[in-house]
């Protein structure tokens, strides 16, 4: 099947925001569609007004002149409910339009008991109302980690306060709005009229960690992951990133990739400024959004205060729209680092140039159609993006064509798969090897035909080689047996001898007795079924050994579906001597991930499913973070290694390196994850099988060091198999691209873990 590796049509959609500190209220319809004109998508608004920030001050004021302390909870004042000055707000057409901003004056995290109340009540306010007017995205700013030089410790208390926002708003989504990074440097410092200025020193002195030097890489992530623990993983419960100029290491990066960022939030200091005076992003930033773009649900981008609507002040003006073409000087990027002042500069001077009124918008639109086209794996696996799969059981199911289908797509699997069969008919007609067939072709079973691509492509492996083949067909299902049949009337010319049965119990290929029957030089029959026996007695068969034995029996974690149990059934059949089975060989692989989305999903399904925590899913693993780094460099490809003790000490793998297809720089990849093996299975010849299945027992100890803390999800499982010697396939992300790029037959399979591990430094699993 001839299929494009890219996909030159697709361009993701960027849902862009405008936000204004100042902005004049309340948002109207009219202003919402002239930023619609621009090529805004949606619109910021405050919940409440400046009217009420001053009333609920006054009310702090006069409870400070009341000294109220910690243990006179009662004489906190109670905020009265918010009355028609207090709010721009109003039940109406547009409000699902509207992203509302919870009141950034406010202090959660406070440890002044007045302050946090206080604080808690204007956020139920809030979140009440904006519930009632239909609201459905609320954003509150995230939790305040110092104050003046102490770190505080009221991201717990912080928690409590969004589940309880929570159950207010039973049909909004909470966003929570943080940085990348905790800076204390960098955190911006109270206004005038914020509750935080109002703390009382006596509760600041209580704190007696004073503030680091250094920033904390994970010090955001990690209120991020108290908040959304506390919070149970609720299913509402999304990241707004504010992004830096400058963005983190990768590792910082890759976990936040892995979390569920619904806006990427960017202000002019975001941007450099080119020669030009125009707005652009650096390579790292645009690199960061394109792999963001990737995720099922992507990031909407919200450009914050980078100039009010154009066009609001004359409707009838004609606005020229934000489209994104562009031309190249606008868009060049910076040529090495300007200095601060010539970077200062550039941003002052961005406001002399009035030919595009909205170019941060406009750039943002250029960087979209800028995106890299989709390969064909992204282009088979959307929607699947970390979609829950429950494993296939083709041995007790009977499969649909549907089914069979979506397998046939992938030309990679089935390219090897040609390649395999060809060298080994080659080796076998080089090597002068004797076959089991009397007349000299060379016997060939594909056990688990399906719908027959193996067997298209063993013939077509035949021909090319010049090497005549004894093709049998095995397949179980009686409905794919009648596709089989066909398939060998008008397309196989009737070489091949279709056989339903399962394999287990099937005796192997057959020639009739000349000393028993008259039928001798009759062909081979059409089609055998062990289940339907004719109604004659028919003649004796003499059964006779395979030479080369194809199967796809493989799962996720290689050996999860029909490998190895039910190649054991048939293995007998080998010719003893030269029998080859493809594949010849495969091993699994582990490694432990972060995959919150994946942990929430499970969680949701627990209340319905009890074993849904115990239950590995089949899953293409794609916002996910790993924990455990190599430290080595990566071993080139070879033949998968025997495995088959329990403490198997693997090696690293090669990390793929997707090709740049336009301008805007390809994703740089993550440091590569140490993915280790766990056990392998070898197949030939193979006189008998014991009658238990303790042979196929398999268990491993592994041990995995992380370099930065977080929470392990679960273990993502992969595999590596050898068809062929020289020929492979894999779907370890290290090894894929150098051994079966494109592939796109299995995704990972997931096992998730019941009771979530925090790491620190170091991660074992052992069965």
């Amino acid at each position: 099947m001839d299929t494009p590796m890219q996909d030159n049509t697709w361009m993701p959609t960027f849902y862009v925001g405008q936000y204004e500190t100042d902005r004049a209220l309340p948002v109207t319809s009219g202003v919402l569609y002239q930023a619609h004109d621009c090529n805004y998508d949606m619109l910021t608004t405050p919940i409440t007004t400046p009217f009420f920030r001053h009333r609920v001050q006054q009310l702090v004021t006069q409870a400070l002149q009341n000294n109220i302390d910690r243990d006179d909870q009662a004489s906190i004042p109670t905020i009265p409910p918010l009355s028609l000055p207090d709010t721009p707000l109003t039940p109406g057409d547009i409000t699902s339009q509207l992203l509302a901003f919870i009141s950034p004056w406010i202090d959660l995290c406070s440890p002044d008991p007045l302050i946090s109340n206080i604080s808690r009540q204007v956020l139920y306010l809030e979140i009440a109302y904006a519930a009632f007017c239909g609201i459905e995205y609320v954003f509150i700013p995230g939790p305040r980690l110092y104050h003046g030089d102490a770190a505080t410790h009221g991201t717990p208390q912080y928690a409590r306060a969004v589940q309880e926002a929570l159950s207010i708003g039973s049909h909004l989504s909470i966003h929570i709005i943080v940085p990348m990074i905790a800076d204390p440097i960098d955190e911006p410092m109270a206004e005038m009229g914020n509750l935080a200025l109002q703390t009382r020193s006596e509760y600041i002195d209580e704190v007696d960690e004073l503030r680091p030097r250094k920033p904390d890489m994970f010090g955001t992530w990690d209120a991020w992951n108290t908040i959304r623990t506390v919070c149970k993983y609720s299913n509402r419960l999304f990241v707004a990133l504010s992004l830096p100029k400058e963005l983190p290491p990768l590792s910082v990066q890759s976990r936040w990739y892995s979390e569920p960022v619904k806006l990427l939030a960017m202000t002019p200091e975001t941007f450099n400024y080119n020669k030009h005076n125009k707005p652009v992003l650096s390579d790292s930033l645009k690199s960061f959004i394109t792999r963001l773009m990737r995720v099922k649900v992507t990031p909407w981008i919200l450009l914050c205060d980078v100039g009010p609507i154009p066009g609001l002040d004359d409707p009838e003006a004609k606005i020229p729209v934000s489209d994104g073409f562009l031309s190249p000087d606008t868009v060049a990027d910076v040529a090495g680092s300007p200095t601060p002042t010539e970077a200062a500069s550039r941003f002052q001077n961005t406001s002399r140039h009035t030919d595009d009124l909205t170019p941060h918008l406009s750039y943002i639109r250029w960087l979209q159609r800028r995106q890299p086209p989709r390969t064909i794996v992204e282009k088979y696996g959307s929607g699947y993006q970390d979609y829950l799969q429950v494993p296939l059981q083709p041995l007790t199911d009977n499969l649909e064509s549907m089914t069979y289908e979506v397998f046939e797509k992938d030309p990679v699997k089935y390219d090897l798969y040609e390649q395999a069969v060809r060298q080994a008919l080659r080796d076998w007609r080089d090597e002068g090897k004797p076959t089991s067939n009397p007349d000299g072709r060379v016997v060939v079973a594909v056990a688990g035909a399906g719908r027959g691509p193996l067997v298209t492509r063993a013939l077509r492996a035949s021909k090319a080689e010049n090497v005549e083949i004894d093709l049998w067909a095995v397949e179980k299902n009686p409905n794919a047996y009648v596709l089989l049949q066909r398939h060998n009337k008008e397309d196989w010319d009737r070489t091949v001898t279709i056989v339903q049965s399962d394999m287990r119990s099937w005796k192997g290929p057959f020639h009739r007795d000349p000393s028993t029957s008259t039928f001798t030089s009759a062909p081979p029959p059409l089609s055998h079924s062990t289940n339907h026996q004719p109604s004659n007695t028919p003649p004796e068969l003499t059964h006779y050994p395979i030479d080369i034995l194809i199967s796809e029996l493989l799962g996720s974690f290689a050996d999860n579906e029909l490998s190895p149990e039910c190649l054991d059934g048939i293995l007998h059949l080998l010719a003893p001597t030269y029998g080859i089975s493809i594949p010849r060989s495969y091993t699994a692989f582990l490694t432990p991930i972060a995959a919150p989305k994946l942990h929430a999903d499970i969680s949701s399904r627990s209340s319905w499913d009890p074993t849904a925590p115990d239950t590995p899913a089949v899953v293409w693993l794609h916002a996910i973070d790993y924990l455990s780094l190599a430290a080595k460099p990566p071993y080139p490809a070879s033949d998968t290694p025997d495995h088959n003790s329990s403490n198997f000490k693997g090696k690293n793998k090669a990390p793929a390196h997707p090709s740049d297809h336009s301008t805007t720089p390809t994703p740089p990849l993550p440091p590569s994850p140490l993915i280790l093996p766990t056990w392998s299975f070898r197949h030939g010849p193979q006189p008998s099988v014991p009658a238990s299945n303790t042979h196929n027992t398999r268990h491993a100890c592994l041990s995995f060091r992380t370099r930065h803390r977080g929470v392990c999800h679960g273990l993502g499982g992969y595999f590596e198999a050898v068809l062929y010697p020289g020929i492979e396939l894999s779907t370890n992300p290290e090894t894929m691209e150098l051994k079966s790029a494109g592939m796109i037959s299995w995704f990972p399979i997931f096992f998730p873990l019941r009771v979530r591990m925090f790491s620190l430094t170091h991660v074992y699993f052992g069965g």
